[in-house]
């Protein structure tokens, strides 16, 4: 027999699914939402963004940012090895193969791949890409699983073949997670000479307010109470 508790309970547990499920599992890559500040190059304009701009010579290694690998920033260009994203003097992240050496010697960003860590889930991230190759790769993941994987060939209306100046390809790109989606962890790897990117953005996803999750249950409840009342009343009118 259907009671009112029994209902109201199934509507609870049904709650408790659908606001925890994800409906999406992607991210989707896009370019521009940009402002072109003077010897930096572009900068995010999503509102509610934080930016990592490099200019301190540092790339965070704690806290609610955590990159693997700090050894990658540069300034300025060395032949061979990497440039400087279009229109930026500033100061810059740069990676190439893992070991990869110039003349014998090792130099700035060869370690393959950098891993930045996010204490807090995600919707958004975005970068100024310099000089986008088919070779540089960012991977997103959520939990430990990927998500999505990009290559500069991702990148809407960049040719991806090096090509050190002008706009159409030297792009700030943009991360977002579909709805109800985040992230937590973005992998920046290249194959080839080199993966340069600056002025990193990212923003914390919201959080539902827990009200709202109790008021979905408290509709379903009183939804489930009217039905049985009209069930009641039905069978009383059939002499039940």
């Amino acid at each position: 027999m259907l009671t009112l508790k029994t209902l109201s309970l199934a509507l609870v547990g049904t709650a408790v699914i659908f606001m925890g499920a994800n409906p999406a599992n992607a991210v989707s890559l896009t370019r521009g939402g940009s402002t072109p500040v003077a010897g930096e190059g572009q900068k995010t304009n999503i509102q509610g963004a934080k930016t990592i701009d490099f200019n301190d010579g540092i790339a965070p290694s704690s806290g609610n940012v955590t990159y693997s690998a700090t050894n990658g920033i540069v300034q300025g260009n060395v032949s061979g090895q990497y440039a400087s994203p279009f229109g930026n003097t500033s100061k810059y992240l740069t990676i190439s193969p893992k070991g990869d050496k110039d003349n014998g010697q090792d130099f700035a960003g060869n370690t393959g791949d950098v891993t930045i860590s996010f204490a807090s889930a995600l919707d958004y991230f975005g970068f100024y890409w310099g000089s986008v190759d088919t070779y540089n790769f960012v991977d997103v993941y959520s939990g430990g699983s990927l998500l999505k994987r990009f290559s500069g060939l991702d990148v809407p209306g960049a040719p991806a073949n090096g090509e050190q100046s002008g706009d159409a390809n030297n792009v700030y790109v943009n991360l977002l997670a579909d709805k109800g989606q985040t992230f937590d962890k973005v992998v920046m790897r290249s194959t080839g000479r080199a993966f340069e990117t600056d002025n990193h953005s990212y923003r914390v996803a919201s959080v539902p307010e827990p009200t709202s999750v109790l008021s979905l249950v408290a509709f379903g409840t009183l939804g489930a109470g009217s039905f049985i009342k009209r069930k009641s009343k039905n069978a009383q009118s059939l002499g039940f």
